[in-house]
């Protein structure tokens, strides 16, 4: 893997993460295309990293409409630590709920088995993909709501969340932004809050991704594991061209969501669906 690699897989990453049109499935895919091996250690250290800088991109983006929905008041705080916690416990029962029953049916060998094994399924992420597009549309569909953001609507959507967790090609924020407009939130909130459920979400990702690494590494020969850390630098630069690539997507989906051109996100992933399903054949 060389420099080029990398930035053009922190862009595809930066653009698709926030963008709800499934990081991981074009990521894989970027990766098969040039010839690199999704499961390996690599190219999980290089994805934890580029997670970490769009996660700062989303930081960056909404920190200024977060401080007036959510740190206006003590009242406003304490409401939104409530919806936040609420969600993400629904996320965790949800998603580790489903990878339990994952393991348990497909897994020849459970007590070896992660849930990246399947990362290379390319029928897998193309019907998560269908499915995301196929709720981004009918979401589309809906006229924008007034209802406020209750906690059952949190729940809802972190319940949702947890549904892409095991999945991936079913995107995060196409799924969260999409439940939050068929519970009639309106736009900008069911906008800001799937992605600071993201902000909430994502460091315990990174750590998980971090520990299988760690273990990984511990298992391996010392010159395979340090040839495993010395791509620690390159991944950090592409934090970097993440990072810069995830404000420009944040941008560009405020503006289609905002404009009733939600469901051309939709189409793409259909398209890409049937893209990645030929393929993996």
């Amino acid at each position: 893997m060389n420099v080029l690699q990398i930035v053009i897989l922190a862009v595809i990453q930066g653009i698709a993460e926030l963008l709800p049109v499934s990081s991981s499935a074009h990521v894989i895919t970027a990766e098969k295309l040039m010839g690199l091996d999704p499961t390996s250690p690599e190219m999980t250290l290089l994805l934890v990293m580029l997670h970490t800088g769009t996660m700062f991109a989303v930081i960056v983006y909404f920190w200024t409409a977060w401080k007036q929905a959510y740190f206006s008041s003590k009242q406003a705080l304490s409401r939104t630590v409530v919806q936040l916690a609420v969600a993400t416990v629904a996320t965790g029962i949800v998603g580790l709920g489903l990878q339990a029953v994952i393991k348990h049916q497909f897994a020849t060998n459970p007590s070896t088995f992660e849930i990246e094994h399947l990362f290379g399924n390319s029928r897998l992420m193309a019907a998560a993909l269908a499915a995301a597009g196929l709720l981004i549309i009918v979401s589309s569909r809906i006229r924008e709501g007034t209802q406020p953001l209750s906690t059952g609507r949190a729940l809802i959507i972190g319940a949702v969340q947890g549904l892409c967790l095991p999945f991936r090609g079913f995107s995060r924020s196409g799924a969260t932004i999409s439940t939050g407009l068929v519970c009639g939130v309106a736009r900008n909130r069911a906008e800001e809050f799937s992605f600071a459920l993201a902000v909430v979400l994502t460091p315990a990702v990174i750590v998980k991704e971090v520990l299988r690494i760690v273990h990984a590494n511990a298992a391996m020969p010392a010159g395979q594991a340090q040839q495993t850390m010395s791509w620690i630098g390159p991944s950090l630069l592409g934090a970097a061209f993440s990072f810069l690539a995830g404000l420009v997507a944040l941008r560009w989906l405020s503006r289609w969501l905002q404009t009733d051109r939600w469901h051309f996100f939709g189409g793409y992933c259909l398209v890409a669906a049937a893209f990645v399903f030929w393929l993996g054949n």
